[in-house]
């Protein structure tokens, strides 16, 4: 195991002395949340489907432009291999949430046959 030293404000310090011998579980969690925030993307998908559309919409469901836009953009940097981890991250997760939207639609045609 690697050992470091950092400096944080006083009372960041007395709050963690509770919890001290979990920091690695703290950072590891915090680590997972700050490269894993919730994209343009995810909110947009979240947010319609948390609207309860019908088959119809869900089938006819595009995301926006600016969605579109960006995950060229970080398929550009891809290509190029100029992805950092975050946006490595990222792309994972829209290919994911794609996936994902795929396997929506597909059940929703289903239940328009």
């Amino acid at each position: 195991m690697t050992q470091i030293t950092v400096e944080i404000p006083n009372d960041l310090a007395q709050r963690l002395r509770p919890v001290q011998n979990r920091l690695p579980e703290i950072i590891e969690i915090g680590l997972r949340e700050l490269t894993s925030s919730k994209s343009y993307f995810q909110n947009e998908i979240i947010d319609f489907l948390a609207n309860g559309p019908s088959p119809e919409e869900i089938v006819a469901f595009r995301p926006s432009e600016k969605s579109i836009a960006h995950a060229r953009e970080l398929l550009d940097k891809n290509q190029s291999g100029s992805l950092t981890p975050t946006e490595k991250n990222e792309l994972d997760r829209y290919e994911e949430i794609d996936y994902l939207m795929m396997l929506v639609k597909a059940r929703a045609r289903k239940k328009l046959i």
